[in-house]
């Protein structure tokens, strides 16, 4: 079975809808769509790094940006996959090899090439670059390949990314199975001019968007910045489906899963200083869909095919999925789950597990009705990985609340509620951290 990871950066889940992303919206007859799908850590390298490894990112090492993943890990996503005869291709940006931050012997190759023993494994067609918003923007760029020359391209950078994925599928020979991760900058904002960037005109259809119930009403940049950002995701929706339609014309398309998605969502600077980095329902919640004519060929998937699945899923279960998708043995050193048990028998996770770094030291839970968060004092999150101490930060009651605009810590009325939600997280901390950590 071949697989493909389609993977944005900062996209909220709410993007997926008619205006936005008609393209994928017209696939639902052929896909399943997750409605409760979130991040296991609302940062980018982060994030990534948990779907590289199956581990959270204090296991893995990466719980900030700036740390490289571990090139002696034997059981990364790619690595496994290589071990049960699987091509494995990386396109686009990785953000895991470069240590500027942490302990390790400095190495910055944010705009050079990404050394081999840095890459995580992957044998086959590699073009990346580590910090892709480094070395582009919305009117082109470069990456480096598998031999660390430059490639230079230019045009809207989303649809050069998927240009090259694209002449990959077309070289496919069929001797192996391939594995492609085509990872989009889009639509984070480009660091390097502090905005949005779409392309030319792109944004001329949302500037009467309504914006989102969470953002109303609080500061932040939302309101200079909505109607690039959902440019973006539109200009991503049409690349997808451009994907979709190569991989049907290849004729591979009853072999192939593919799955969409991002690393965390985007609060437009109202819920902290950043985009992300909190344990907000528009920071957290991810847009999430399989699809594929493989689909049907997975026992465990079939009956949710043109439906939607409503069980708790982390971006975490991406690393195992795919590998029970591909056949392969699931490392027991893996936190990630697969969705495939959990389709097959209607049930999601119990609940949600956030670690939250670089805006804080904070961890947090996504229940079937709240959102519960803690965080150490006094800190920023970068100097150390975990903490024995948090303080109650917030608490949301999301069916009374979606929106998230009523912070209910400090409300003695759900002090028992509470009470519950800290054990909770508690256990998961020392499950997962080997940490027994107090909230006060």
């Amino acid at each position: 079975m071949n697989i493909i990871l389609y993977f944005s950066d900062q996209q909220r889940y709410d993007t997926i809808n008619e205006s936005v992303t008609p393209n994928i919206c017209s696939m639902t007859d052929e896909s399943i769509f997750f409605d409760n799908a979130f991040t296991c850590q609302p940062v980018c390298g982060p994030a990534r790094a948990c779907i590289q490894t199956g581990l959270y990112a204090t296991q893995n090492d990466c719980y900030i940006n700036g740390i490289s993943i571990d090139k002696d890990n034997d059981d990364t996503l790619a690595k496994v996959l290589n071990r049960n005869g699987y091509n494995t291709s990386y396109i686009g940006k990785w953000h895991l090899a470069s240590d500027t931050m942490g302990f390790k012997p400095k190495l910055n190759v944010q705009k050079t090439a990404i050394p081999q023993e840095l890459r995580g494994g992957y044998n086959d067609y590699w073009l990346a670059a580590d910090c892709l918003e480094f070395t582009s923007d919305v009117h082109g760029g470069y990456m480096f390949d598998n031999d660390n020359n430059k490639i230079e391209f230019e045009g809207i950078r989303s649809d050069c990314i998927n240009n090259f994925a694209m002449d990959y599928i077309d070289r496919y020979d069929r001797d192996k199975p391939f594995f492609l991760m085509i990872s989009q900058l889009e639509p984070h904002h480009q660091n390097t001019a502090n905005t949005f960037q779409c392309a030319d005109g792109d944004d001329k259809q949302f500037e009467n968007a309504q914006y989102p119930d969470d953002l109303v009403g609080l500061k932040g940049n939302y309101k200079s910045e909505y109607a690039r950002y959902l440019a973006c995701c539109k200009r991503l929706d049409g690349n997808f489906a451009d994907i979709v339609q190569k991989v049907k014309d290849k004729g591979i398309w009853d072999d192939t899963v593919i799955f969409y998605t991002s690393d965390h969502g985007c609060h437009f600077k109202t819920r902290n200083f950043e985009y992300k980095r909190s344990a907000h329902d528009s920071s957290t919640h991810l847009p999430f869909i399989m699809t594929g004519g493989g689909l049907a060929k997975l026992t465990e998937a079939r009956s949710f095919i043109g439906k939607r699945f409503g069980g708790f899923v982390s971006l975490l279960d991406l690393t195992s999925t795919i590998l029970d998708i591909a056949g392969a043995k699931i490392p027991q050193s893996y936190q990630s789950q697969s969705i495939l048990p959990m389709l097959e028998n209607n049930k999601g996770r119990e609940h949600i597990f956030l670690q939250i770094s670089e805006s804080q030291l904070g961890r947090a839970i996504i229940t079937d009705r709240y959102t519960y968060s803690v965080k150490k004092p006094f800190s920023f999150g970068i100097e150390k990985a975990t903490s024995k101490y948090y303080k109650e930060d917030l608490l949301y009651d999301n069916i009374a609340d979606p929106a998230q605009h009523k912070n209910l810590i400090r409300n003695k009325n759900y002090k028992a509620i509470k009470k519950e939600l800290k054990k909770i997280l508690i256990e998961d901390i020392e499950k997962i951290e080997n940490v027994k950590a107090k909230i006060f």
